[in-house]
């Protein structure tokens, strides 16, 4: 059987009871560093007595993924083996995704535990999000990629979480400011830990804020859904009943579905 455990973003205490239950049975642990995970597992079991012994720590990252999985034996799953991440959630803009994937295609039982992740805190305690969100993870590092990316975030119908490291976090609230600097933003960095710290301001009251703030620690992001955004998506019913060319509505609704044009013409005009 193959879990996969979420572990403390900061609190050592968020741990659950499941989860020091289920560590405690495991003879294998895959995870992203095994140092970090031979230190938790080592924390575990100093403060909360837990007696957790696990035989085998096997790295597994984004960089060694493939060739792991690839000359794998599936037998070890028949020993109570665990993924973890070296904090949060698995697979949450973290490794863990292409073991989830192996184990749906061979066959292989599995069951994620509920537990910390960064992306709920920071939806919650920004009060911005009361239904729909989207998640980009961590944006591309520079370019015209990263540039692209912060736009489609202020352009979203929704609000927008990020990830985002102390090095870079200054420069994405600046970038925001200097294209919408009224847009609502909510920003959490050390989540759980002593010294968290939370804002809720605007980009360009938030870009001057931290210019004088300890910026060291991981960060979310909410950025406010646009104001000028409507989730509302227009369909091939709509266009189908504008007063419009069929020539012209064929090629919008070809723009959509990916559809022949020319098909689509012959369907409308029948």
């Amino acid at each position: 059987m193959l879990y996969f455990i979420p572990t403390p973003i900061g609190n050592l205490e968020d741990i659950s009871l499941h989860a020091l239950n289920i560590l405690r049975e495991c003879e294998v642990i895959f995870c992203e560093d095994t140092r970090v995970t031979k230190a938790l597992i080592s924390l575990l079991n100093s403060r909360f007595n837990t007696d957790i012994k696990i035989e085998k720590f096997i790295s597994l990252h984004s960089h060694n993924e493939a060739q792991i999985l690839s000359n794998l034996d599936t037998e070890i799953f028949k020993k109570t083996v665990a993924y973890v991440s070296d904090a949060g959630m698995p697979a949450i803009s973290d490794p863990g995704v292409e073991l989830i994937k192996f184990a749906i295609k061979n066959n292989i039982e599995y069951e994620v535990l509920s537990g910390s992740s960064a992306l709920l805190l920071a939806v919650v305690a920004s009060g911005l999000c009361d239904k729909e969100f989207t998640f980009l993870g961590f944006l591309p590092n520079t370019g015209k990629e990263r540039a692209v990316a912060i736009q489609n975030a202020l352009n979203s119908p929704y609000p927008v979480i990020i990830y985002e490291s102390p090095k870079r976090v200054l420069a994405l609230v600046e970038q925001i400011a200097n294209l919408d600097p009224q847009r609502e933003l909510f920003a959490i960095k050390e989540a759980t830990k002593k010294f968290e710290t939370k804002f809720s301001t605007t980009a360009k009251e938030l870009s001057q804020i931290l210019k004088s703030s300890n910026l060291k620690g991981e960060w979310s992001i909410v950025i406010d859904k646009s104001p000028h955004q409507s989730n509302e998506k227009i369909t091939i019913q709509d266009i189908a009943s504008l007063d419009i060319p069929p020539k012209t509505k064929a090629k919008l609704i070809a723009k959509i579905t990916g559809e022949n044009v020319k098909k689509i013409y012959e369907n409308l005009t029948k």
